[in-house]
């Protein structure tokens, strides 16, 4: 992944108060953020129910594989 220097981060900004306007930047901001916490949130959320459904799975032998296909 690319570095972003005060350039390319200053430009991305003028961009968007062109884009989107003064009044509609914080807005933004804050939707993103919020965004951002609800990923987090499902991801941790997701990483605590991983374990879980990986220890209640026992393996069968005798099953025929290609039943375990899920479309």
């Amino acid at each position: 992944m690319p570095n972003l220097g005060y350039g390319e981060l200053l430009l991305v900004l003028v961009v968007a108060l062109i884009v989107f306007g003064p009044s509609r930047i914080p807005e933004l901001a804050r939707s993103m953020g919020r965004a951002v916490n609800l990923f987090k949130a499902g991801l941790s959320e997701g990483l605590r129910e991983e374990p879980a459904r990986v220890e209640s799975k026992s393996p069968n032998r005798d099953a025929n594989p290609s039943q375990d296909l899920r479309p």
